[in-house]
């Protein structure tokens, strides 16, 4: 019963997400709500904890004979295929704020909580499977072009893969397999996070739903996609600076336009509350990020 409730949810028995047609104009009025609700609840201090970390490793990679470094693009890149999971909470912060409700930054785990978490997990999963096969693939690549020796250095790594024949062979071949793995993540993630949190559709339905989304707007699909990819594309220079900010922008975007594509629930499941919390205090931070460290009810 558990493994059928994680494919086809509790709500299975009701009406079909019904899917709306939408335009360009939709894809930047998500953006620009996404931005509000940034600015409202800035959460790029959870993205810090996050993004630094990333780039530390990047950087020890380095100092280990540029083992990595090969790899660093494809990783960078490879993030947007998670991202749809790694944004559940961001969706949440965006759910909370639509429906009037007080919002923290520790309100994103109530996720955790939520009657699709199976599902949720389940899509998550598998988007973490496409990850790894792309960067297993995207190392195939590499090692097709350039063998299995590391770069002795920086500049002859860029050397090789700007100034040279087979550098810029990889680069074309690589930016296209990676692009028919964007394509399917799109497909299939692009509203089915959103949905599960808003409804308990189970993971076989949420991902339908997001491949009939696609296909119904394909054109604004395929703009949304670009969007992200420039946007995320942009803010990774330099040194990634920008991610904290951008990372969060588009994740509540993507809730906002989860809004604009799907029809609204006509039967709306309970809502599920959180506990009483106490009063937040900007000396709390950044313990309010972790509340499990601390008793909110003193």
């Amino acid at each position: 019963m558990a493994q059928a409730h994680i494919l086809v949810g509790s709500d299975a028995n009701l009406s079909t997400p019904a899917i709306r047609r939408i335009s360009a104009a939709d894809l930047w009025d998500a953006l620009a709500r996404g931005w509000d609700d940034f600015s409202a609840m800035p959460t790029h201090a959870v993205f810090l904890c996050v993004v630094y970390p990333i780039i530390g490793l990047g950087l020890a990679g380095l100092t280990l004979g540029y083992a990595l470094l090969p790899l660093l693009f494809p990783l960078a890149a490879g993030f947007a295929l998670i991202g749809p999971f790694a944004a559940m909470g961001l969706y949440e912060l965006s759910r909370r704020r639509e429906a009037g409700l007080e919002v923290t930054a520790s309100d994103a785990l109530n996720v955790l909580h939520s009657p699709s978490i199976g599902a949720i997990v389940a899509l998550g999963v598998l988007l973490t499977l496409i990850f790894l096969v792309w960067v297993a693939t995207a190392n195939a690549i590499y090692v097709a072009h350039f063998g299995y020796a590391a770069p002795q250095s920086v500049g002859q790594f860029l050397h090789d893969v700007f100034m040279t024949p087979t550098g810029w062979s990889l680069i074309v071949i690589g930016n296209a397999v990676g692009f028919l793995f964007a394509l399917v993540v799109l497909a299939i993630s692009v509203v089915s996070f959103p949905l599960l949190l808003d409804r308990d559709v189970g993971a076989a339905g949420a991902l339908l739903t997001s491949v009939r989304a696609v296909l119904a707007n394909p054109v604004p699909m395929a703009l949304w996609g670009i969007i992200v990819a420039a946007l995320l594309a942009l803010s990774s220079l330099p040194l990634f600076l920008g991610l904290p900010v951008v990372l969060p922008v588009l994740g509540h975007g993507t809730w906002h336009l989860y809004r604009k594509v799907i029809e609204p629930d006509p039967n709306p499941r309970p809502e599920y509350q959180p506990r009483p919390r106490g009063a937040r205090h900007a000396a709390q931070f950044p313990a309010v990020l972790f509340p499990w460290a601390h008793d909110d009810t003193q």
